[in-house]
């Protein structure tokens, strides 16, 4: 197989985050899932905190972004739906908010994440416009990053 078929291939397998993106029913909302169930296993398996998944996240932006932008290419739409890469960082980046992880933050961050994601209050809606994987990832991103914010400011008035 050529290198270029391979390359896009791994770039449409990263961007629809392994199969995730396939989901017949809200492919956003099982891509946010798959994130939250690595999460979940990092945390009670390696101790993982809030700041490893920023790390995690940050490390993930700039080949997500390549394959967003390769599987826009491909599919010939300007936000596929098959990309769920971009739930995956916004989803790590709201947990990252958590002061604990526990049971209730891991659904709070979920919930507030796919909330901060379907509503896009500016700037979120505004990032969405721009060119290819960037702006399929920077929404999500900051939807991530509003609802790491309401996240942590629950966890400072011990609501979770």
């Amino acid at each position: 197989m050529d290198f270029f078929v391979k390359r896009q291939n791994f770039a449409i397998q990263l961007a629809t985050w392994f199969g995730c993106g396939y989901s017949p029913v809200a492919p956003g909302t099982a891509g946010s899932l798959a994130a939250l169930a690595i999460g979940i296993l990092l945390h009670e398996f390696a101790g993982f905190t809030g700041w490893h998944f920023l790390v995690l996240a940050a490390l993930l932006f700039a080949p997500a972004t390549w394959a967003a932008t390769i599987t826009a290419q491909v599919t010939r739409l300007k936000d596929p739906q098959i990309v769920v890469v971009d739930e995956v960082l916004g989803q790590w980046i709201a947990l990252a908010g958590a002061n604990a992880l526990n049971w209730k933050s891991y659904l709070a961050a979920f919930a507030l994440f796919r909330l901060f994601d379907i509503w896009k209050p500016p700037p979120v809606r505004h990032l969405e416009s721009l060119h290819g994987g960037l702006g399929i990832n920077l929404d999500d991103v900051m939807a991530g990053a509003y609802a790491a914010l309401v996240l942590f400011l629950a966890g400072c008035f011990n609501l979770y």
